[in-house]
């Protein structure tokens, strides 16, 4: 009986991991976002970078500095990345930029 009910719980999580998988595939990347490159912030692409930057920086303890980084980051990467934080994957011109220290200058 119980080894039944082991092989029944498997093939569960089996299928669930199955339909998660295939729903990330499916889905693809979220297009509520601009992905720019490191050579496209030199153009000069033409993106709202204090409207974007205003919602990354929404929910910071230092609401100031946030804007005043995340407007350097994005008139040098031409992108933001999606949300109020992380999701650097979507931006990697961003979250490539360091300070001298080494640390991630972009929020």
């Amino acid at each position: 009986m119980a080894f039944r009910l082991f092989r029944a719980r498997a093939l569960i999580m089996a299928v669930v991991l199955l339909l998660a998988a295939f729903i990330m595939a499916v889905a693809g990347p979220r297009a509520d976002y601009h992905q720019g490159s490191a050579t496209e912030g030199l153009v000069g692409a033409n993106i709202d970078c204090s409207g974007l930057c205003k919602f990354r920086c929404s929910r910071a303890s230092r609401t100031n500095l946030c804007l005043r980084a995340c407007g350097t980051c994005c008139a040098r990467c031409s992108c933001v990345p999606p949300g109020t934080s992380g999701n650097y994957q979507f931006c990697p011109c961003y979250a490539a930029l360091t300070t001298h220290n080494g640390r991630r200058k972009c929020p």
